[in-house]
């Protein structure tokens, strides 16, 4: 069976906004105050607490643009958090729906059709295995089902490369 790990946003994608860097549509993030659940953080994967600053930006969590490259709006908090680390858990702030859209990309960062399922939340991490044993999938991307924004990344574990011994 297929390992899998959930995945935040690159640190260096956060850090650039932290910073004063600029969006996918090259516009300045927008900052809001959170009025409570509903404001996932993209970074550490934690929804953002109401009365806390937050950035509202446009992301676009693919490394060039192309026609499947999905750019929408996502959250994180105004001030610096840690990366989500217990990949192998799923995130906290998938609990605040009942369900998510799940969908594989192929190694050139394409949609792979008729893999895009709106998938209740306790069957997520069965449904990306199952997504990432198949061959013509690299990773899948969990997405909001109402609104379609990007959540975060789920990945293959890879398994450790063995050192030769020299016999």
């Amino acid at each position: 069976m297929t390992a899998i790990r959930f995945v935040a946003m690159p640190t260096t994608d956060a850090e650039r906004l932290w910073n004063g860097g600029r969006d996918a549509y090259d516009r300045l993030p927008e900052t809001i105050v959170s009025d409570g659940p509903g404001h996932p953080c993209r970074h550490c994967l934690q929804n953002i607490d109401a009365g806390q600053a937050l950035l509202v930006f446009a992301y676009r969590p693919f490394p060039e643009l192309q026609p499947y490259a999905e750019t929408g709006p996502v959250f994180l908090h105004k001030q610096p958090c840690a990366r989500y680390a217990a990949e192998e858990i799923m995130p906290p702030m998938l609990t605040t729906s009942r369900d998510f859209i799940v969908r594989g990309y192929s190694e050139n960062d394409r949609i792979v059709y008729g893999t895009g399922a709106v998938t209740e939340i306790g069957d997520i991490p069965a449904y990306g295995k199952e997504l990432l044993g198949r061959s013509d999938i690299a990773y899948v991307h969990v997405r909001s089902a109402r609104n379609n924004c990007f959540q975060c990344r789920i990945d293959k574990v890879k398994a450790p490369v063995l050192a030769e011994t020299g016999a």
